[in-house]
Order: C-alpha cells, then sequence, then structure tokens
C-alpha cells in the first residue's frame, strides 16, 4: 500500500521529473508545475505531455502527485490573492490532469486578516468555486497545516469544517497528513492510537489519502513548520515507524498511499532508505 518518495525538481522542463526521482530511489515522487514563488504557469503542450510521458514509462512511475505554490492563501482580506488562490488551484488540478497526475494538495493560508470565523467561511466558498464544474481525474487534497497565529487548517476539527461544503464531490479526494505539521500543531503521533481516533471522530479515516512524511526539528505543539531529516529529529524513527505501523493496520490495503519527504535533498536519499524500511521495505518501482 504505501509508495515512498520525495519533492523533486521539474527544472529544465516537467518531463525530468521522473528521471529526477529514480537516481533518488523513489517509489513515487512529488512536483511543482510551476514555481511556488509566483510568475506564469509553462504550457503544458502535446509535446510536453508525450516527454513526461515517455520518461514516466522509462522509470516505471505509475503515479505522481503535485503540490500548490506557497502563496496560496484563501484567508486574504486582499481580492486579488483570494480570487487569485482560487484560480491557481483549480489550474493545477487541470494541470495535473493532463498529467495524469493522482493528488494536488495546497496549504489553505491565514485567516489573520479576517479572523478565524470569516476566513474559514471565505475559504468555504473558494473551495467550491475551485471545484465547480470540475471533471478532471486529479483529486484536490487538504493539507493540515502548522504555525502560529491563524492559520488555517492547523486542526482536525477545521480541516472537517473546510472540507464539509466540498466532499460530496467527485474532484474532492480528502486529507494530505503532514507529519511535522500534525506534530508541531500538538498531536503527538507517537500514540497514533490516540491522535486516529480524534481524526477518525472528527474528519474519518476514509479522507487520509496521502502523507508528507517528514521528522521535526522543533517540539511537540511549537506551531513552528520545520521539517528534519528521518531520526534526526524530535518525532524520531520510533515516532514513525509507529504510525506506520498504525496505518497498515487500519488503511485499506488495495490502495496506493503516498508517503512523501519533504526533506533538505542533502540526505534525501538516506532518508527515502530508512522511510523504506520503516514503511515495510518495499523495493524502487523505478527501473
Amino acid at each position: 500500500m504505501f509508495k515512498t518518495g520525495c519533492h523533486v525538481s521539474i527544472a529544465g522542463g516537467v518531463w525530468n521529473a521522473p528521471k529526477n526521482a529514480a537516481e533518488l530511489q523513489c517509489e513515487t515522487f512529488q512536483i511543482f508545475t510551476r514555481s511556488p514563488q509566483g510568475g506564469p504557469a509553462a504550457e503544458l503542450t502535446g509535446e510536453v505531455l508525450e516527454k513526461f510521458f515517455l520518461e514516466m514509462e522509462k522509470y516505471g512511475f505509475q503515479e505522481f502527485v503535485v503540490h500548490c505554490p506557497y502563496y496560496i492563501n484563501f484567508g486574504s482580506a486582499n481580492s486579488r490573492i483570494y480570487h487569485g488562490s482560487v484560480s491557481v488551484v483549480r489550474q493545477e488540478l487541470e494541470r495535473t490532469s493532463l498529467l495524469k497526475g493522482s493528488y494536488v494538495m495546497f496549504h489553505t493560508g491565514s485567516g489573520k486578516d479576517l479572523g478565524k470565523v470569516k476566513a474559514v467561511k471565505q475559504a468555504q466558498e473558494g473551495l467550491k468555486k475551485i471545484l465547480d464544474g470540475y471533471k478532471g481525474a486529479a483529486k484536490l487534497l487538504i493539507e493540515i497545516a502548522a504555525g502560529a497565529g491563524e492559520i488555517l487548517g492547523d486542526t482536525f476539527e477545521e480541516i472537517a469544517e473546510l472540507m464539509e461544503p466540498i466532499k460530496k464531490h467527485e474532484g474532492f479526494g480528502g486529507v494530505c497528513f503532514d507529519t511535522q505539521h500534525a506534530w508541531a500543531s500538538g498531536y503527538n503521533l507517537v500514540q497514533p492510537e490516540v491522535v486516529f481516533k480524534k481524526f477518525d471522530q472528527a474528519v474519518g479515516l476514509k479522507w487520509l489519502k496521502m502523507s508528507h512524511i517528514n521528522d521535526s526539528k522543533v517540539e511537540l505543539g511549537s506551531r513552528k513548520d520545520r521539517h528534519e531529516h528521518i531520526g534526526e529529529g524530535l518525532l524520531g524513527k520510533a515516532g514513525l515507524e509507529s504510525l506506520l505501523g498504525f496505518w497498515g493496520k487500519v488503511l485499506p490495503k488495495s490502495a496506493v498511499f503516498p508517503l512523501i519527504l519533504e526533506t533538505e535533498h542533502d540526505k534525501v536519499k538516506a532518508d527515502i532508505k530508512i522511510l523504506k524500511t520503516l514503511a515495510g521495505g518495499r523495493s524502487n518501482k523505478g527501473k
């Protein structure tokens, strides 16, 4: 059920991603389809798509996922930022469908402009707009957040509230569970039975579709987004092993569950090797 991988670069063209992932011994991978900091997205022409599909086949990958740019903010009081966020996420869903990717995940943003209550309502409206008329195959995922202040989607209850208006839409897939974000938001993953009883009550385990699996530089409940290499952080190798063991018992074994590392590439190959062992020793799916 688990497939391990990491975020890889598309520098030079999106078709370079499968090769980059294979060189890191990934079984699956994550990309941005555009600059995460801003600017226009490169057109996905028929030629670009053909080159990408040939590389996917060459390196033996069946699926991958896409992360939305960092500037998304559904809680902004600035109309340009809010409507731009809606537009970009919809574009990413359409682009990922063209590339035949599985999921598109995003950070909901901050409610510091509007306050939490108004920001959540605005985000709900934005998510409905994104999926209105969408017929693509790629599914939208809400990623659990970490951060101080009025960050949106940092609790299971708030994720459930955000997804309520869209959970019956075929284009909505569920939740991307970032282990470091959850840890920083106060969820002690060393005790997965306790944490996921709460998750199941608030959100529902059926909505858990993939994980950004990162160790944490910061303490439990610290409200800071600081990823660390596997086994070198405060969540620790034992904590992640416990979590994966629990997921192995409760998640559908027939479905692919991507485990995507977002650690620095100085040691990401070592992280992938450790993660494969923790996830049950699956072998590399690349050639």
